[in-house]
């Protein structure tokens, strides 16, 4: 892997905005920023040319466009400290209850009104091997207590797979679920109904209308949920709803495994994902509204998809799901793999 850094693009808060380089000896290139370690493109090399797999932006200034904000797309970004949504807009930690930002009233989406993907990261290391940011989100930051230190890395190996792991502490005990958020169209534009997908599932979690998980566990089979043979995203959906649903991955917990895959057939391209998170969440862009995309395109609703690895969403709530309350003295650790392996 070889990593190229920029000049200094801009300021956010007093600090230096930079895109880092990667590439490895396939020819595949990944950018990616310290602001929100955001994937600004993800390039793969087809017939001679280079497919951006990705959606974002042209400019890393239009990633805070206030505009585009209030979309709350989280294009290709870090979300924390809380992936999804939490309900009613508040955790309980020992007894103790704590109000967090409600920036979906009544809930809270993807770490509240400023979450990390909007924060400047610190560039630890670059080098051959990984790129490495941190993050330090404050106590009671978005409501959330706790000092917790984060690190981000991002590893692009000659195997066509980009490794992003991420690790925290904290001084206080605290929640935390993190995920990255990356919009996927294999062809690079266009409808994404006709890719085929494969997801490593027997079970979905249940949610309310508003999309907050209500804590069952359900079975995919007979349902349109069951995508544990490949089949066209669009077969048995609504496509006035699309998908925006988590589905609990057939693995062992706490081990790195197949969790899901994608292909399509027009550009020849297949991505793979692996990961350690115990739940993988498949949604279709329903809600994209965004006139100013790479190259002057326009991303509309189920022009993407995203498989976003984290833990059971809304955890905090439901005590039948995995626990995401980090104490002082433990290590939160996780890894996703993403895999090209067309080339």
């Amino acid at each position: 892997m070889k990593i190229h850094k920029s000049q200094p693009l801009f300021q956010h808060h007093g600090d230096d905005v930079f895109l880092f380089t990667l590439t490895n000896s396939n020819g595949l290139e990944v950018c990616i920023s310290n602001l929100g370690a955001i994937i600004q493109s993800f390039k793969v090399p087809r017939d001679g040319k280079l497919i951006d797999i990705v959606l974002g932006f042209d400019e890393m200034e239009q990633y805070l466009d206030p505009e585009y904000l209030k979309t709350m797309t989280y294009l290709g970004a870090i979300i924390g400290r809380y992936a999804n949504r939490v309900e009613n807009s508040q955790i309980l930690i020992d007894g103790q209850t704590f109000p967090i930002s409600p920036n979906l009233p009544p809930h809270q989406l993807h770490g509240g009104f400023e979450g990390f993907d909007r924060k400047v990261w610190k560039l630890v290391d670059y080098n051959d091997q990984l790129l490495k940011f941190s993050y330090l989100s404050k106590d009671l930051e978005e409501g959330y207590p706790g000092n917790l230190l984060v690190y981000i890395s991002f590893s692009l190996t000659n195997n066509n797979e980009l490794i992003i792991s991420t690790e925290a502490s904290t001084d206080k005990a605290t929640a935390i679920n993190l995920t990255h958020h990356d919009y996927f169209n294999l062809n690079g534009s266009g409808r994404i109904d006709d890719h085929f997908v494969q997801i490593s599932a027997s079970n979905f979690l249940g949610q309310h209308d508003d999309y907050v998980a209500n804590g069952e566990i359900l079975a995919v089979k007979d349902t349109k949920f069951d995508f544990n043979v490949s089949k066209p995203i669009r077969q048995n959906w609504d496509s006035n709803l699309g998908y925006d649903q988590s589905f609990v991955i057939d693995k062992e917990y706490g081990t790195l495994g197949y969790a899901a895959s994608a292909y399509s057939e027009k550009s020849g391209i297949k991505l793979e994902v692996f990961t350690d998170e115990p739940t993988v969440h498949f949604y279709t862009g329903n809600h994209l509204g965004i006139n100013s995309g790479k190259n002057g395109q326009i991303y509309e609703p189920l022009t993407a998809f995203c498989f976003e690895t984290q833990h059971h969403c809304n955890a905090v709530h439901l005590a039948n799901f995995p626990s995401t309350i980090l104490r002082p003295g433990k290590i939160y650790s996780h890894q996703t793999r993403y895999r090209i392996d067309s080339i």
